[in-house]
């Protein structure tokens, strides 16, 4: 069996940042536990499996070690394999996802990107996570069981975390999303989610469906620039649109081939 493989990195305008992602067009969706191994041996963040169908594609991500249920920067890449490798003269393409259908359209030079808002409520905050960061926020909110987001007072703040990720993985949760105003943008952040076997995602498009919803009501804006303080670092434009976010941010293709099973 081979399978084109293309692998590309979303939210940059350069190589070597941004969030890397591999996406395998398929005729059919493969074995779970295969495509699992496939995610595992690939080891970008994400591997993203998509699916033709009439009008649109069915999409699922998977981690090293785990399916997801939303990838911002997996969707993203997947459009742009679409609109340059397997249909040039679409401008707009439809994935159906366990988050429900997801659309990304070209923006002038930019992808776009509908997703779900994510609003995060006040929490408290466990021990377990004043241990692992070692350094308090001045708020903490959380989404549903998934994500802590904790709110900090500068940007410095955010880039001087060094959490201890074999405590963070004894917090209940999939991820904790750090926050703080930026200085040359809206917002900054940072999330940890060693539970996937990744300890720090580059850059993480669903945390923003979280980030965006907080920062509008902070800053009175609907539409606001994101920068994400990771080693890899990346860009964001978003909008919030009533119980959606749309995130806008280019694509940069690394490298395409074949996987042989």
């Amino acid at each position: 069996m081979k399978i084109p493989y293309y692998q590309l990195a979303a939210f940059t305008d350069k190589q070597f940042a941004g969030n890397p992602s591999a996406i395998c067009p398929l005729e059919e969706f493969l074995d779970e536990a295969l495509m699992q191994k496939i995610a595992r041996e690939n080891n970008p963040a994400e591997t993203t499996f998509i699916v033709k169908r009439d009008g649109y594609y069915d999409a699922r991500w998977f981690t090293d070690n785990k399916e997801l249920d939303l990838s911002g920067h997996g969707t993203l890449s997947s459009a742009f394999v679409v609109f340059t490798a397997l249909e040039p003269a679409l401008d707009r393409v439809k994935f159906q996802t366990k988050s429900g259908i997801l659309e990304v359209y070209r923006e002038g030079d930019h992808l776009a990107l509908d997703l779900p808002a994510r609003p995060a409520v006040r929490a408290e905050m466990p021990y377990e996570l004043v241990l692992a960061l070692g350094k308090l926020p001045r708020h903490v909110y959380r989404y549903a069981t998934r994500d802590y987001m904790l709110i900090y007072d500068d940007e410095d703040q955010i880039k001087d975390l060094d959490p201890d990720f074999e405590e963070l993985l004894n917090v209940q949760t999939h991820g904790v999303i750090c926050t703080a105003p930026g200085k040359e943008v809206d917002f900054v952040s940072r999330y940890f989610m060693p539970v996937t076997g990744k300890d720090e995602d580059p850059v993480a498009g669903s945390a923003h469906c979280t980030l965006a919803p907080y920062w509008q009501k902070e800053l009175g804006k609907t539409v606001m620039s994101s920068k994400q303080l990771s080693k890899r670092g990346g860009n964001l434009m978003v909008e919030v649109l009533g119980d959606r976010v749309k995130l806008m941010g280019k694509v940069v293709s690394y490298m395409e081939g074949t996987i042989t099973i």
